[in-house]
Order: C-alpha cells, then sequence, then structure tokens
C-alpha cells in the first residue's frame, strides 16, 4: 500500500456512544466519505411508520419488504459540513432523528432483506476506499476486511444520560428513565437478533469513551488510525 491509496475505518458499538459523531470528524480529518448507516435503518423506519407498516404491538415486514426496491437514500452535505439525510429526495434529517423512530430502528434492522438492501448501497458508496462508517455491523459483516475496526462503547447510564441531552436540547419532552429504558432494549434486540447481531469484531480495536468527551475520544481515535495507516504505508 502506498499513501495516496485510501482505507476503510469501521466504527461498530452501542446506541449513543458517539459513533456518528467520531466517524464524522474522522473523515472530515482524512477527507474521507462518511456514511451513517444508522441514519438509513432510521429512514427506513420513518418510512415504515409514515406508511403504516409497523407501529405499537404490529409490525406489517411483508409489506416493508416489498417496498425496499423502491427505497433511495443518499446524503448531502449542509452549511456547517454536517451530512443531511435524503429518502427518495426528500430531506428526513430532522425526523429520523425523534425518539419516536428510535423506538422502532432496531426492529426495523432485524429484516434481512433490509440490511440487505442496505448494505449493497453501502458496498456500491465505498467501492473505491477512502470511506469511515459506522453502525452495529460493520467491521463484521459490511467491510470485514475494513483496514481499521473500532468499537466504541460507555455504560448504559452515561449513553443514555447523551442521548437525554441531545433530545432535550432539540425540545423534545422526555424523561431520562424513559430514554435509558429504550436504549437498554435496543442494546437487547440488537446483540440477540439473528441478523447481523452486534458483536465486538476479534480484530477490532476497543475504545470506551465513558470518562472522555467528544475531543479525547477522537484524539484517541486518532492514534488508531495514524498507527494502521503507517504500518499499511510500510507494508
Amino acid at each position: 500500500m502506498n499513501e495516496s491509496e485510501k482505507i476503510i475505518i469501521a466504527i461498530d458499538g452501542h446506541s449513543s456512544c458517539g459513533k456518528s459523531t467520531l466517524a464524522r470528524k474522522i473523515a472530515c480529518k482524512l477527507g474521507y466519505i462518511y456514511i451513517d448507516s444508522g441514519a438509513m435503518y432510521r429512514a427506513v423506519s420513518w418510512f415504515a411508520v409514515q406508511q403504516s407498516y409497523i407501529g405499537d404491538g404490529f409490525f406489517d415486514r411483508d409489506a416493508l419488504i416489498r417496498a425496499m426496491p423502491d427505497i433511495s437514500i443518499y446524503f448531502e452535505t449542509d452549511n456547517s459540513g454536517r451530512p443531511v439525510t435524503f429518502l427518495n429526495g426528500i430531506n428526513v434529517e430532522k425526523h429520523i432523528r425523534s425518539l419516536a423512530v428510535s423506538r422502532f430502528v432496531s426492529t426495523v434492522s432485524t429484516v434481512c432483506e433490509v440490511r440487505k438492501h442496505l448494505v449493497d448501497m453501502q458496498r456500491s458508496i465505498a467501492q473505491n476506499g477512502g470511506v469511515v462508517m459506522d453502525g452495529r455491523d460493520i467491521g463484521t459483516v459490511v467491510f470485514p476486511d475494513a483496514a481499521l475496526k473500532i468499537f466504541l462503547t460507555a455504560s448504559p447510564e452515561v449513553r443514555a444520560q447523551r442521548r437525554f441531552k441531545e433530545l432535550s436540547d432539540k425540545g423534545e419532552n422526555v424523561s431520562f428513565n424513559e430514554v435509558l429504558q429504550n436504549l437498554m432494549q435496543r442494546d437487547a434486540i440488537d446483540q440477540s437478533r439473528t441478523e447481523s447481531p452486534l458483536r465486538m469484531a476479534a480484530d477490532a480495536m476497543l475504545l470506551d469513551n465513558s470518562h472522555l468527551d467528544a475531543n479525547q475520544t477522537f484524539e484517541l481515535a486518532m492514534s488508531m488510525v495514524n498507527d494502521v495507516m503507517g504500518n499499511n504505508m510500510r507494508t
């Protein structure tokens, strides 16, 4: 590998531990493409809610599966450099971050046909390398040959507090306990699902940021990036 070649960086981990923030910052630093896989699953979940395919106590999996070939997701960058999620040409960034969508995204993510459709999209975007992507199964399923795999985590209470603040800052009327219960339920579903469960890849590097802020997490992750890129350049 030479200096001009670009690698794939996979960041997996639990909900609300800062995966997207970290992945965006690394991509910006390296001039790489950032793929927000969580936003893609949230977009499908929002679509399913809007079409009444899923709700409290019901889920029409077959209807969602039939609709998947007609779902297109892409990203644009806003004036601040942040990615904005578009579903079938519509800006859905605000809608997909709500707790209402969070309640269903782990369930939607268990559907094999949904995962296959989105993985195909993700691999197409990353075919030339130079990509940073975060999610639940990036290093284990989507890009098992990624040059660098980071598994990011934090304690449930710390993650719930971060998510609670994020939602409160957006004006959503939610309680800390509601957020914590939602997060723990999502963890249980993500880790126990049959299709691409959340787990740390054997060759991933663990990064627990329970007691680190975003800048400290970024600095530690970049040391991992530099080590891997330096090693690759010497091979």
